[in-house]
């Protein structure tokens, strides 16, 4: 067995496990397909008893009474079959639904606890295609190919069977047939399995550029990237254009066109066979009316086999991204302990160097303190690590190199409800929610009442604004919040965070997307914010962080300089000439006002 089928066995091993949960409606299904089949192969078994019986031997009056007769008992097979086929059907969309419910919210789930590393490497459409397209397509699995091919082989069993109780002979010579249909199919898979795998993957890559083009549409019209969008787009969708007319290519000559060829010349086998030996045998003519219906029955199932064999292909590679999506296991750092209280939030850094990919350090032999009730500040240039140690205390990298203590214990040691409780983060662009004002202070915090709510909001100064809207703190919130200035937005983000009372709190460039009017008010709230926490900041700002008890200067993931802001004035270092540089920006923009 080859890899790819140990890896298509891997696959429908997995999805069978997801069809055990509905193992009663599967059951179910396969008895009404089963009985579909067998009173599919009643109704030509019923006209070759009509035709023998009576055509030919009646008289016209009797054949007439005979014919109502049998008309009534032939449609009522028809209808029985329709109906134990319709019921199979749904049974089988039941099962295909539940399944494919079930995996979304199994990956769902399952991206939830992955790592910040995982989202810095997978495009956020890559990951919406596989919770969405590739799910679906297994749901067409289940609902139309899985239905279809069970029923088949089914059929094709009990017609086969049929056959051979009829007249053995003649159904051997039909035999030869099966290893060229399997020859056929065989072929086709080989074929098109690759092609299916670069159409999935190609209309991934669709996804990624829509999502990416669709979030980052101002800056695309900002700096008229209009037509290289378009024409990466075109590029991609032309390149899926390839691969499927490709793949239509091959179904065209492989599939119908290949097994009705077949099934030709088992026509011309089968009437060659009855021409020559008619006399000697006695064949009826009801017999050759049963045998070329069970022609049909025998091919035809392996053309709908074959036929839904690329829906199939595309089913078990959607699968297969799903599984390996589910499989990967670069989740967030693990918690080793369960302390499950944080009382002063006391900060200590001892030694810490990280890499985010294991190669080149961002921080290097990091060391600090910070107490409760006191504010320490990191300024750099971009990428010298600022946001890298954000990302440590908030837990969603793993380090490996000296340790990072909360109140005297080992970070590590806590609960991770534990730290995202007693850790408060205010980032530079502040994440609203669909929804409305309240739940997104409250942030689906049940035990949250309405009057906390709106105290927190008062506490930071948004009370005034929300107050102002139409519907205050029930005002519909959309996608983003776009519809709030960026002052408000933060101060949502503040309420927010002072809503679940932390011990910690970290600022990562609150301020730095705010205007010098807004700022004034933010910097208020900051303050109320900051008094009997630990507040750890990083600043764009360098006129923010002037009360800081200790600043901290990092270059190339170092600390090259700290101490209070006239400390690291008068050293006229880095700190001294990035103050500079920003009180000589405000002077110019002061005269230029």
């Amino acid at each position: 067995m080859n890899s790819n089928q140990q890896s298509d066995f891997s696959v429908i091993k997995r999805l069978g496990r997801y069809m055990w949960r509905y193992k009663g409606m599967t059951l179910l299904a396969f008895l009404f397909v089963f009985a579909s089949s067998l009173l599919l192969t009643a109704i030509p078994l019923a006209a070759r008893w009509f035709i023998d019986q009576f055509l030919g031997t009646e008289s016209q009056t009797s054949l007439g009474m005979k014919t109502g007769q049998f008309l009534l008992f032939y449609y009522g097979i028809f209808l029985l079959r329709v109906l134990t086929t319709y019921l199979g059907q749904l049974s089988f969309a039941y099962v295909s639904n539940s399944i494919v419910r079930d995996l979304r919210t199994d990956i769902f789930s399952h991206i939830q606890s992955l790592g910040m590393s995982f989202y810095d490497q997978t495009p956020a459409g890559s990951i919406v295609s596989r919770v969405t397209n590739d799910t679906q397509a297994v749901a067409d699995m289940f609902s139309t190919v899985f239905s279809s091919f069970i029923s088949s082989m089914i059929l094709f069993l009990v017609t086969l069977t049929t056959m051979f109780q009829l007249d053995g002979q003649l159904t051997i010579w039909i035999l030869p047939f099966l290893p060229l249909i399997w020859l056929f199919i065989t072929l086709y898979r080989r074929l098109s399995n690759q092609l299916i795998h670069m159409t999935r993957a190609t209309l991934s890559d669709i996804n990624v550029k829509l999502s990416e083009s669709i979030e980052g549409m101002r800056i695309v019209q900002a700096f008229r990237q209009e037509k290289r969008l378009i024409d990466e787009f075109e590029q991609i969708n032309q390149k899926h254009l390839y691969y499927a007319n490709r793949s239509v290519d091959v179904n065209s000559i492989l599939l119908r066109p290949a097994m009705s060829l077949l099934q030709v010349l088992a026509y011309a086998v089968i009437l060659t066979f009855f021409g020559l030996n008619w006399k000697n045998t006695g064949f009826t003519a009801g017999l050759v009316y049963a045998f070329i219906q069970y022609i049909n029955q025998l091919f035809n199932p392996l053309i709908d086999v074959t036929q839904n064999f690329a829906t199939l292909q595309t089913s078990m590679i959607a699968a297969s991204r799903v599984f390996q999506m589910m499989d990967r296991k670069d989740y967030e750092p693990q918690q080793v302990g369960q302390i499950e209280q944080i009382d002063q939030g006391n900060i200590s850094f001892e030694h810490v160097s990280f890499s985010y990919d294991g190669k080149q350090d961002v921080l290097k032999n990091i060391s600090f303190q910070v107490k409760k009730g006191e504010m320490i500040a990191f300024v750099g240039h971009t990428g010298s690590g600022k946001s890298s140690i954000i990302n440590l205390i908030m837990r969603f990298y793993e380090f490996d190199r000296g340790n990072i203590w909360i109140d005297g214990q080992n970070i590590k040691a806590y609960r991770p409800a534990t730290l995202r409780k007693n850790i408060g983060l205010v980032l530079q662009e502040p994440f609203l929610y669909h929804g409305t004002v309240e739940s997104n202070i409250r942030m689906y915090q049940e035990q949250l009442s309405r009057k906390e709510v709106e105290e927190a909001a008062q506490f930071v100064d948004a009370s005034d604004f929300i107050e102002q809207l139409p519907d205050g703190y029930d005002q519909v919130v959309t996608e983003r919040g776009t519809t709030f200035s960026a002052g408000q937005r933060q101060l949502l983000a503040f309420a927010r965070t002072i809503a679940s009372q932390p011990k910690i709190l970290i600022l990562d460039e609150a301020t730095a997307n705010i205007d010098s009017e807004t700022e004034e008010v933010i910097q208020t709230s900051l303050k109320k914010m900051r008094q009997g926490r630990t507040t750890i900041a990083i600043a764009h700002r360098l006129s923010t962080i002037q009360d800081a008890d200790c600043i901290y200067v990092l270059d190339k993931g170092r600390i090259i300089e700290s101490g209070t802001h006239e400390d690291l004035l008068s050293l006229k270092g880095t700190y001294f000439n990035m103050y500079q540089l920003q009180a000589g920006m405000l002077t110019n923009e002061k005269n230029r006002a």
